[in-house]
């Protein structure tokens, strides 16, 4: 029987950021209708959109009239900072939401994932508390022991987040974790300290079917809580990553389980892998930042998955092309319309490559784009993308 599936859908992207703009072009590659949505003008995916929507996504109203003024048959939320409710009074009336409107509920909150995981589904993770005072934290780490990780309980991109070596770093780490709030939600989790030799992310694609595919394990590097750098295929032995692909499917397979009907996408997980076995950390509903490395390692990224998982169209097989990695190119001050250098230097190597992300402003550690590499060895792909991340610079 012909598939009477009618295309173009109008996919409403909530945040427009360096990953929708990917998405955006790979839905643009299949005929798509985009609307992208950002708190200010000129975000990378605008520039690439059918229409353009500046809205404050945590403003109820505002984005519930966003949503109406659109007509959108499909709603991504490729952000944390949205008004989650707005999302389920649109989900109740028929209009998809990438992979749910429960999804996102649930993990632009860490305290709601984190309960999910632990205590619905009984995933490892590290010991942790709560505390909504600077004398309740301190209490927490303490029984925690030191060092410990404070983050807010909603924040994003590593906002508010820091290690606390010390009782003495209590208050500091309060200070910080609350300047880096969001919503002014003025609660915390604390977070046993977990010695492990790396982290990863498992790019996880459900369909409403029901069926479940997995990427190969990328291992990544933070600083500041963000991500500087990205590497596939993360090296794991065969059991550890069955058990960190059982983890991810579990917790994936709760969020898809929306009040309207299974839900569809792509999702990063993170996971510790430690002396003794891999620990659930945190988990994005959305193509995730570490996952740019796949624009260059795989036949079809994790952005053009997400979107055929979102619109229900077949998954393949991906093919690989050999270790590869990606490294960030950062701002080092603020810079009104930046402009940048050193484009030929870095894609002079063979197997190299670049994203710039076209961001209206730069500022302090802000991400502008990522080089990309393919190597013989993860060891040498890291090294290329390095070298050609630092060829390049961003001016005034």
């Amino acid at each position: 029987m012909a598939d009477q599936t009618v295309f173009p859908k109008r996919l409403m992207l909530l945040g427009s950021g360096e990953l929708g703009k990917e998405v955006a072009l790979a839905a643009q590659r299949l005929g798509q209708y985009v609307i992208a949505a950002d708190s200010y003008d000129g975000a990378p995916a605008m520039q690439v959109a059918d229409e353009r929507v500046v809205v404050s996504m945590l403003d109820a109203d505002a984005l519930r009239a966003a949503i109406l003024a659109a007509k959108p048959d499909v709603l991504i939320p490729e952000v944390e900072a949205i008004a989650t409710h707005v999302l389920a009074e649109f989900e109740a009336q028929g209009i998809r939401v990438s992979p749910t409107a429960k999804a996102a509920q649930i993990t632009m909150n860490r305290e709601m994932i984190r309960e999910l995981a632990a205590k619905d589904l009984g995933l490892r993770t590290a010991p942790y508390a709560y505390a909504t005072t600077a004398e309740e934290l301190r209490a927490a780490a303490d029984k925690l022991g030191y060092p410990c990780v404070v983050k807010p309980i909603m924040s994003s991109s590593g906002k508010g987040q820091s290690v606390c070596k010390t009782p003495a770093d209590v208050q500091v780490a309060w200070d910080y974790a609350m300047a880096g709030a969001r919503a002014k939600n003025l609660r915390v989790i604390v977070e046993g300290f977990i010695q492990f030799d790396l982290e990863i992310t498992l790019l996880t694609v459900r369909t409403r079917d029901g069926k479940v595919h997995f990427c190969d394990p990328i291992g990544h590097r933070q600083e500041r809580g963000d991500y500087q750098e990205s590497w596939m295929p993360a090296a794991m032995p065969a059991d550890v990553l069955k058990a960190a692909q059982d983890m991810a499917e579990r917790v994936t397979g709760a969020l898809c389980k929306g009040e309207h009907g299974p839900g569809a996408g792509l999702f990063g997980v993170e996971f510790f892998l430690a002396a003794d076995g891999v620990v659930f950390s945190e988990l994005s509903p959305r193509p995730h930042d570490t996952g740019l490395v796949t624009l260059i390692s795989q036949s079809m990224s994790e952005f053009e998955l997400h979107l055929r998982a979102v619109l229900d169209l077949p998954i393949p097989d991906v093919r690989t092309y050999g270790p590869a990695a990606s490294a960030v190119i950062l701002a080092d001050r603020t810079v009104e319309a930046p402009r940048y250098t050193g484009l030929a230097a870095a894609l002079a190597e063979p197997g190299t490559d670049l994203r710039i992300f076209g961001k209206p402003r730069a500022h302090k550690f802000r991400r502008m784009g990522v080089a990309l590499a393919l190597g013989a060895t993860t060891d040498e792909a890291r090294a290329k993308a390095k070298r050609a991340a630092d060829c390049v610079a961003i001016v005034g």
